[in-house]
């Protein structure tokens, strides 16, 4: 361990012990001599300033005075390098799966931490080429428009935006009082009131243009009726539940599904032949049987019966392709 990893595990012990600390426990805890333990000792009081006190007794030991320990916080920036290398990696996460998005906001950031982390390897070039993010689905998002709206979001402002819908391609404006940013499946959703329907609805951001934040202060509709219209139901598409499905996976199948996180209400149970059966809400059934269809043969819509109808269909459908020459 270095000395700047020692001074924050010496800092991070005396801050959360609620009596003395020994000496023996230190020099365990720091991989570190008596002499050594000293010098940091005198480094984090005199040099940082921390309220180091002395215990005396049979055994040395050390504390943070009473209300100040409390108050005091190391100056900077100070993360192990386990945590730096962490910080490093999401944020590649974010600049590869939506780059130029913030990636000039991030830049300092980034350059920061591997100056940290480079004092702490000697001075070693990052790999961080062995960092790899590949997105999948991730459609072309408007930076300008992702800003605004973005902006809007958090500065509780109106909007208004030009709409082109995906499943319709129909054209509209709409004003809209937004709620809050949601980042699904490598894509970025915003959750709004919509002034002109008089209800909650969620926009696709890639799907936006022109968008431009009001002078007037946006509705906030209260967390769990969020929740309840948008987050209720399996998917993206809003609406309260309309019903549970049930699924069964094969015992292939079930070592993915088992470990999935698919919706926050799931039950999952493994049945005695080793498939494994699922159970969720829904309310728009076409994003749920779209996930189940990539399961192929492995999965079985057991019920309701309309949602196991329409999965035949849609196989019917899909088979019927194949039937041409």
């Amino acid at each position: 361990m270095d000395r700047y990893e020692r001074i924050l595990t010496l800092h991070r012990l005396l801050k959360s012990a609620h009596y003395p600390v020994a000496l023996s426990r230190l020099m365990a805890e720091l991989e570190c001599s008596r002499a050594t333990l000293y010098r940091d000792v005198a480094f984090l009081r005199d040099a940082l300033g921390a309220p180091i006190e002395s215990a005396g007794g049979e055994q040395a030991a050390f504390r943070y005075a009473l209300g100040e320990g409390a108050r005091f916080e190391l100056p900077g920036l100070w993360l192990t390098s386990d945590e730096l290398a962490a910080l490093l990696a999401l944020n590649e996460l974010i600049s590869r799966s939506g780059p130029g998005v913030l990636a000039g906001a991030l830049a300092p950031f980034k350059a920061r931490i591997e100056g940290l982390l480079s004092d702490h390897g000697s001075g070693k070039a990052l790999p961080i080429e062995r960092i790899r993010v590949i997105p999948w689905g991730e459609r072309t998002l408007d930076q300008q428009v992702f800003r605004i709206v973005a902006g809007a979001v958090l500065e509780r402002r109106q909007l208004r935006f030009h709409y082109r819908a995906r499943t319709t391609n129909a054209d509209s404006r709409r004003t809209v009082s937004p709620q809050r940013l949601t980042h699904y499946r490598d894509n970025w959703y915003l959750d709004v009131w919509d002034h002109d329907r008089e209800a909650l609805r969620s926009f696709a951001v890639d799907r936006m243009s022109d968008a431009h934040a009001l002078d007037a202060a946006a509705i906030d509709v209260g967390e769990s009726d969020l929740n309840e219209l948008l987050a209720s139901s399996y998917g993206i598409f809003a609406g309260k539940p309309k019903a549970w499905a049930t699924i069964r996976f094969s015992s292939h199948a079930a070592r993915w599904v088992a470990d999935e996180h698919w919706h926050s209400q799931q039950k999952g149970e493994w049945l005695a032949d080793g498939r494994y059966e699922l159970k969720l809400p829904y309310s728009n059934p076409r994003e749920l049987l779209m996930d189940v269809l990539k399961y192929g043969p492995d999965a079985e819509v057991v019920s309701p019966l309309p949602l196991r109808e329409e999965m035949k269909i849609l196989l019917q459908l899909a088979l019927s392709g194949y039937a041409r020459p």
